[in-house]
């Protein structure tokens, strides 16, 4: 019997990593594009191949911009709003949408076609209304009792990095073949900071890819030295209000002058750890073989499936 281990997927970002890394010349029999659902399958093949889950996730983002982030800081991923005319996908839909992140047609048309084929498979989807894939990942990795691998592309999730509760990042940012294993070490050799810091670093450091402006005037070596000698942000604005304390006069202006930013900007970057999702780690137990073998035979059949499809059942399949 396999030592339980959950693995949690961020759907979005390796479907859309599929759909850029995939040839378009993927076609289903009727000429529907399938190279995102064809490498969002090959993907999860080779990581349950390696990694040998017992249970597993497909995080879906029910809301990739919540309105209450939206709320304390306007400009989160304000970038990424499609305008007028343009296609956009809200990933929990099985449809184009009016709002939601800006995605080329082509893939527009495979998420309701993924939602089939991983349902058919019996690979739980679960998201929750007014969050983001990243806070069902946060609420299932905090809960779970059992070691827990988060793939993803997204580096605001090395928050929850945690070796005492064996609780890792597998980093596909340069590709699901060369992800790197995020521990504790890791984020620390990589920021110079603890992965428990890493929510005070990114609100200082900010991140233009989720529309984060930061404090200006304060980088990565910056914001990293000010956490490690003083602890957590809090500490840091204390010490900063403080006249006796070494921090430069330069420094206490900048941190001043982002006094509101601050004061909102880590409830955005954390991550959401206690959702009600109505279900629990337990509950999501990996299927060996397709739940509804019928309706992933013929999806494998109009959809041209073909190696894709028999790659996941063998992988579903291994003992």
């Amino acid at each position: 019997m396999r030592t339980p281990r959950l693995l949690l997927l961020d759907t979005a970002s390796l479907y859309f990593r599929a759909f850029f890394g995939v040839p378009d010349s993927l076609r289903a029999p009727d000429g529907t594009p399938v190279n995102a659902v064809r490498g969002l399958l090959d993907f999860i093949s080779r990581l349950v191949d390696t990694y040998r889950p017992t249970h597993l996730v497909c995080c879906w983002d029910n809301d990739w911009r919540p309105a209450w982030r939206v709320e304390l800081i306007p400009s989160y991923k304000a970038h990424r709003v499609a305008g007028a005319g343009e296609t956009v996908v809200s990933e929990m839909s099985t449809s184009a949408e009016t709002a939601g992140e800006q995605a080329p047609d082509n893939l527009a048309v495979q998420v309701p076609l993924i939602v089939e084929v991983l349902t058919a498979l019996g690979l739980p989807i679960v998201g929750h209304d007014g969050y983001e894939a990243d806070d069902v990942i946060g609420t299932l990795a905090s809960t779970a009792a059992m070691p827990v691998d988060v793939v993803t592309g997204d580096r605001d999730l090395f928050q929850l990095v945690d070796d005492t509760r064996d609780i890792r990042i597998l980093y596909i940012a340069r590709g699901v073949g060369k992800h790197e294993q995020v521990t504790d070490s890791w984020v620390q050799g990589k920021y110079g900071i603890p992965p428990a810091a890493y929510v005070d670093f990114a609100t200082l450091r900010g991140d233009t890819s989720d529309g984060l402006p930061g404090v200006a005037g304060i980088g990565e070596k910056t914001a990293a030295s000010l956490l490690n000698t003083y602890g957590t942000l809090e500490q840091v604005l204390a010490a900063a209000s403080e006249p006796d304390t070494k921090i430069s006069g330069s420094i206490r202006s900048k941190l001043g002058a982002a006094i509101d930013y601050l004061a909102v900007a880590p409830t955005v970057v954390a991550v959401a750890r206690d959702i009600d999702l109505g279900v629990k780690p337990d509950d999501l137990a990996l299927p060996t073989a397709p739940v509804d073998p019928a309706a992933f035979a013929e999806l494998t059949e109009r959809l041209g499936l073909g190696t894709s499809a028999d790659r996941i059942t063998a992988a579903l399949a291994l003992d």
